[in-house]
């Protein structure tokens, strides 16, 4: 029995690696952002109508880009790219729980890769 103790004593656990924690983001101001965009945001806070019908879904973060939140604490909404054919990779993703008055947004032209915070 000692024996059996022993070897699973030096079997080694090998912990996984935790997600990175989100560090400071990069910032862009809300006027240096494409038009799209900015219409975007303004529609946002005025609570639509939204061009496509998966705008205002709930964003779930999987990335791990954004700061760690509860599920329904971000919503997503696509920013319009003059020429494409489908939804494309710019999209606002806004936090908290009042939808037309949230938290914090943030920018991706990358399709969640990266975000920059929205500051006015």
């Amino acid at each position: 029995m000692a024996a059996s103790l022993v070897s699973m004593a030096a079997t080694p656990v090998v912990a996984k690696e935790a997600p990175a924690p989100v560090t400071e983001m990069a910032t862009v101001a809300l006027a240096a952002l494409p038009a799209e965009a900015q219409a975007t945001e303004r529609l946002i806070r005025t609570g639509g109508p939204f061009p496509y019908p998966k705008d205002g879904s709930v964003f779930g973060n999987r990335e791990r880009q954004l700061p760690s939140q509860r599920r329904g604490y971000y919503r997503e909404y696509t920013v319009t790219t003059p020429g494409a054919r489908n939804r494309a990779a710019k999209r606002i993703v806004c936090g908290g729980y009042q939808v037309t008055t949230p938290q914090a947004c943030y920018y991706t032209d990358d399709h969640y890769a990266s975000f920059r915070r929205i500051v006015k």
